[in-house]
C-alpha cells in the first residue's frame, strides 16, 4: 500500500512529459519558421538572380 501511495505521489513522470510536450511544441515552430525563411531566402536569392541577368547558367563570364 505504501508503494502505490508514493507512487501516486510522484511528479516526475509527469514533470517529464510536460518537458517533452514543451520540446515538441518549440520543435515545431522552429520548424515552422524554418520552412518560410527558406522560402524566402529562395525567392530573394531567384530576385537578384534575375536582376543580375543571371539566368542560373552559374559562372561563365562574358
Amino acid at each position: 500500500m505504501r508503494t502505490l501511495k508514493k507512487f501516486i505521489r510522484d511528479e516526475q513522470g509527469a514533470t517529464a512529459i510536460e518537458y517533452g510536450l514543451i520540446a515538441a511544441l518549440v520543435s515545431v515552430a522552429i520548424i515552422g519558421i524554418l520552412t518560410t525563411l527558406g522560402d524566402n531566402l529562395t525567392a530573394t536569392f531567384q530576385t537578384v538572380s534575375d536582376e543580375l541577368g543571371g539566368g542560373g547558367g552559374g559562372g561563365g563570364g562574358s
